[in-house]
Parts: C-alpha cells; sequence; structure tokens
C-alpha cells in the first residue's frame, strides 16, 4: 500500500500512515499515538484487546519515534484533531527514538545543536515553506521577463568586492578565493550578451560579526540585466519583484505567519520611496535628534538604518525605503560614476539593509581606472577584460534570502536559516 499523506487522507478508505510520534499515552486497555507527518497530525485509536500481540511493542514506543500504520480513518467528534481518528490494522515501528536532548524553552544555540530536531516543528517548517514560496516567486517573475537561471562559480581568483573578509582557500599551486558574491561573473554574462540573468547560490564572507543578522554563508539571489537608461530601472525592477514576491507569500502562508509568528504579510504599494542620504541624515536630525558628524555621513549606520524606517512608515506610510547618492569610497569600484556620485542604493526593509543595487561601469577605460584608484587593478584584471571587447549598459542587485525571510517573519538570522554559518559555528 502507498502512503498517503494526513492532510488529503479520506475517511472509511484503508490508508497507510507514516511519520513521528508526537503524542503517546498508553493505558492498561488502550493506547492513543499522534503521528504528524509534514502535512498535519492524526491520532490513531488502538483497542487492545483487538491486539494483544503489539503489546510490548507499545511499551517501547517513544516520542518522535517514526512508526507505520495501516487501517481505515473514521470520523469521531470526541477527537479534538479535527474529528477524526485512525483505527489501526498494522502497526510497524521504522525507527525508535532516544530520549529526546531539547526541551521546549531551550535556547537557540542548544536547538541549533540539535537542528535536525528543531526542524521538526511546525513552526519551523513554516520557515522553509515560506522561503520556498519566496524565491519561487522571484524565479518566477523574472523568468516570465525572459531572464535566464545562471550559475557561477564558488572558487575565484580575486576577491569580488574590496578584497576584504574573503576566505582564502589552497587551490592546487595557488591561491584562491571563496565568492563573496556573483558580481563579477553576472556581469561577465551581460559581455556575453545574455543581457538577463540571475542566480540563487552560496555566498560567503570572512566577518566576525556575531549580529542577530550577520553570518559567514548565506543564500543569495542575484540578478544582473542590460541595457539600462540608469540605476533607477535597478530599483524599479526590484521594488516590482519584491512587490509580487510578497504579495505570493502573503496569499499562501499569510495567514499560518499571523498564527505562528504574529506579523503580517503587509504587500508593499509602487513606487517605492526614494530619498538621497544627505537629506535622510538631516532628517533623522531634526526628527529624532540622530546627528552624526560630515565626515561619517557617506554611508549608513545600523542606527540610521532602524531610524530609516522609522521615518519612512511616518512620512511615506511604506516600509520599504530606497536610499540614493552614498560616497564613492563606500561603494564598490566598479560602481558607475556620475560628477564622482555612485550611481546606486541600498534597500531598506523594516530598518535593515536587504540590497545594494546600482548601475555598474561598463566602459573599459573607465573602470580599469576605479579599479586602479584602489590599488585592485592587477587582482582584477581577469574580470576587466570582460569589458575590453564591449559589453552593453548594465546594473543589477543581490538579495540576501536569508535575511529577507528573517525580516519577513521577525525572527534572527540563526533561526531563519536551515544551518547557520557563524566564527564559531561551524556544525552540524
Amino acid at each position: 500500500m502507498n502512503r498517503t499523506f494526513i492532510k488529503v487522507a479520506q475517511t472509511n478508505v484503508p490508508v497507510k500512515i507514516e511519520g513521528f510520534l508526537e503524542r503517546i499515552r498508553n493505558t492498561r486497555n488502550m493506547a492513543f499515538l499522534v503521528v504528524r507527518d509534514r502535512s498535519g497530525a492524526l491520532q490513531a485509536t488502538i483497542k487492545k484487546e483487538q491486539h494483544p500481540d503489539w503489546t510490548e511493542v507499545l511499551d517501547h514506543l517513544t516520542l518522535e519515534s517514526v512508526v507505520s500504520l495501516e487501517g481505515t480513518i473514521q470520523e469521531n467528534p470526541q477527537v479534538k484533531l479535527g474529528g477524526r481518528e485512525l483505527i489501526p490494522t498494522r502497526l510497524e515501528p521504522l525507527s525508535l527514538a532516544a530520549a529526546l536532548p531539547l526541551s521546549k524553552d531551550a535556547n537557540i544555540d542548544t536547538r541549533l545543536d540539535y537542528r535536525w530536531i528543531d526542524l521538526r516543528a511546525e513552526k519551523e517548517r513554516l520557515i522553509f515553506e515560506v522561503q520556498t514560496c519566496l524565491v519561487s516567486a522571484m524565479r518566477t517573475f523574472l523568468v516570465e521577463r525572459d531572464f535566464l537561471e545562471i550559475h557561477t562559480p564558488k572558487l575565484i581568483a580575486a576577491a569580488s568586492e574590496s578584497g576584504a573578509d574573503v576566505f582564502e582557500v589552497d587551490y592546487f599551486d595557488q591561491k584562491a578565493y571563496l565568492a563573496q558574491s556573483p558580481q563579477f561573473y553576472k556581469q561577465m554574462a551581460m559581455a556575453s550578451g545574455f543581457e538577463r540573468i540571475f542566480e540563487t547560490g552560496p555566498v560567503f564572507r570572512a566577518e566576525k560579526s556575531y549580529t542577530n543578522r550577520h553570518t559567514t554563508e548565506f543564500t543569495g539571489f542575484d540578478l544582473e540585466f542590460s541595457y539600462i537608461e540608469s540605476f533607477h530601472d535597478v530599483m524599479q525592477l526590484e521594488a516590482e519583484l519584491l512587490t509580487y514576491a510578497l504579495s505570493q507569500v502573503q496569499t499562501r502562508y499569510g495567514e499560518a505567519i499571523t498564527r505562528l509568528y504574529g506579523k503580517e504579510v503587509v504587500v508593499p504599494k509602487l513606487p517605492f520611496p526614494v530619498i538621497a542620504l544627505p537629506e535622510l541624515y538631516r532628517e533623522l536630525e531634526q526628527r529624532y535628534g540622530y546627528y552624526l558628524p560630515e565626515s561619517e555621513r557617506g554611508d549608513t549606520t545600523t542606527e540610521a538604518e532602524q531610524l530609516s524606517y522609522r521615518f519612512s512608515m511616518e512620512e511615506f506610510g511604506h516600509e520599504f525605503l530606497l536610499i540614493t547618492d552614498f560616497a564613492a569610497q563606500k561603494r564598490a569600484f566598479y560602481h558607475m560614476r556620475k560628477e564622482g556620485v555612485p550611481q546606486g542604493y541600498d534597500l531598506v526593509w523594516r530598518g535593515v539593509e536587504i540590497t545594494t543595487g546600482a548601475q555598474r561601469e561598463h566602459r573599459y577605460d573607465v573602470l580599469c581606472q576605479q579599479a586602479n584608484e584602489r590599488g585592485l587593478g592587477e587582482d582584477v584584471r581577469f574580470y576587466t577584460e570582460f569589458f575590453r571587447y564591449g559589453c552593453p549598459p548594465h546594473g543589477g542587485f543581490g538579495l540576501g534570502v536569508d535575511r529577507l525571510t528573517m525580516l519577513l517573519l521577525g525572527i534572527g538570522i540563526k533561526e531563519a536559516m536551515f544551518l547557520f554559518r557563524s566564527p564559531n559555528r561551524l556544525t552540524p
């Protein structure tokens, strides 16, 4: 007999149910087993006098053991789990569980030590159902607009950002690095004439950060597209992408997110509000007394990002805020500049930066000059060669899938990832 998921199992027909034992009540005459699979939970009711040969099996069953049950589901309004119960004719333990090492009030670090057990809960599983929906929606949005999905190497010859915070790897008789982003190869695809590409894959950052939003490895969702007129085209595409993705999440999982996490999925309205960084700092100072010296106003701070959420909600009634006009020294060398101003932006959602996007410098001579200004000329020569033989104007951005999940559900980054990585956590 084929296995049937609990959610779709019909009454009064033979079924085979397999899953984890969520609860066990074993009395002299009766046994009640609550079995859980990924679709739901179901009570199995056993009259021991009908199955005397099951006594020893029932006595040895433990919580979270995996069992297989065959029988018929019947209506029973006295049963709390949907008014249904399974009357089994066959019981087989598939895997007996040892005493569980986790309690309900275990802290997040203990839970991570036993992540495979922690993830069995409905609340934890919802994280990855939501994440799947989010990524699938973004992929669908782009594929429908003729984007190609590519998969770039994660072992690279030169750092893909500033040259700092990279993991160095022994690569036969030379040094290699784990990619900080697919940036260089996304742009190679533009020089290849692909015009529109995206990628979902691992990203590595050798940062000794211990905040609730940093990790040394995460999943990035990156895209790049050609023949743009300015970085405003990039901002517009990202706003449309996120609006579509969040609408899909809201439709499929909005109710469950509110029930289990107490968060509302807000589908943003277009267009997203935009503000230049100098103007933002003036607003933060006037409204909230937040002051930074002029020399430090070329980039956002964590506190400024948090206050920008408050400002955006008060001024625009919007959870998202696009910030432009960063200082050139705070942006990557490959960002296009006009009159010294990088043609890019950060996108802040609920007080946290989720994107740095930009129009890229596609002119070979200008790009080489900007790389040389940072002392990167030789290190990125393979990259600048992409532009030597013609490349269309282009731009793009990258999103952290785990950070998006974190902000959507109101949880920490450790919980938003299937397995979290930090300077002091490399297992499981």
